[in-house]
């Protein structure tokens, strides 16, 4: 029978504040925020996606204090985050290694430099072909805010597997195979101990079953493009770059 990860996921070294106290954006926000970020302020993906790494990392060790950690990435902007936390899970001590949910060479070209840099350190990096693999902590990071419709392909065969692992999962941004915006599953979808969402929640989140606690990481937008674009005070990433709503 598939597995619900439903125990809470806390920790005392990240910032709670109440979830009702920022604004939730639904996904064509997002990319507008992305947009401004990239086009208008020349503050790239890369940098975005290493902050976004950087602190997913954070939150899998805060979390679940993991030994041993596999990262599963797809091949766009969420897969890139999530060799970002690989590289920093692995300078942090942590086993960790890499399942791609795509081949290679569909991977755009941001992602594909971190999974450059992520074999270039060594870390272990096997193919869809070899399923769910063990560990104390698995990180999805397979398909963030872009899902349309419903999942299907690799992606979904490793989300129907995750249902089954005995460690914690903690998603990027949002699990995978759930709609940001309308917070449907479709399809097969991650059920995650903890998410971290990036710049704002989503609505697609709130009141989900499949995110487990939710988390809240700052990725350098500026307060006057949050506040702009989404109509609310951006978040108080003044108490600390990662916040738990609660």
């Amino acid at each position: 029978m598939p597995q619900w990860h439903t125990q809470p996921m806390t920790s005392p070294m990240i910032p709670s504040i109440p979830s009702d106290s920022v604004g939730w954006i639904n996904t064509e926000q997002m990319i507008e925020i992305d947009r401004i970020m990239i086009e208008d302020l020349h503050i790239l993906l890369i940098q975005m996606m290493e902050n976004a790494g950087r602190n997913l990392a954070r939150v899998a060790i805060e979390t679940a204090s993991p030994a041993t950690a596999v990262v599963y990435a797809g091949s766009g902007g969420n897969g890139g985050g999530g060799l970002v936390c690989a590289r920093h899970l692995h300078n942090a001590g942590v086993a960790v290694e890499v399942v791609l949910s795509a081949d290679p060479e569909a991977m755009t070209e941001i992602p594909a430099h971190q999974l450059d840099i992520v074999r270039r350190m060594g870390i272990p990096v096997f193919g869809a072909d070899s399923g769910v693999r063990s560990a104390d902590v698995a990180v999805d990071a397979m398909v963030g805010y872009s899902l349309k419709g419903e999942l299907n392909g690799v992606a979904a065969t490793l989300a129907e597997g995750l249902r089954e692992v005995s460690g914690s999962i903690v998603s990027l941004d949002a699990p995978t195979g759930l709609n940001t915006t309308t917070g449907r599953a479709d399809g097969p979808v991650v059920n995650a101990d903890a998410t971290m969402t990036l710049c704002l929640p989503k609505v697609g989140l709130r009141g989900s079953p499949h995110i487990g606690d939710l988390y809240l990481a700052d990725i350098s937008v500026p307060a006057s493009v949050t506040e702009d674009v989404s109509g609310f005070t951006a978040p108080p990433f003044g108490l600390g770059r990662v916040l738990k709503l609660a």
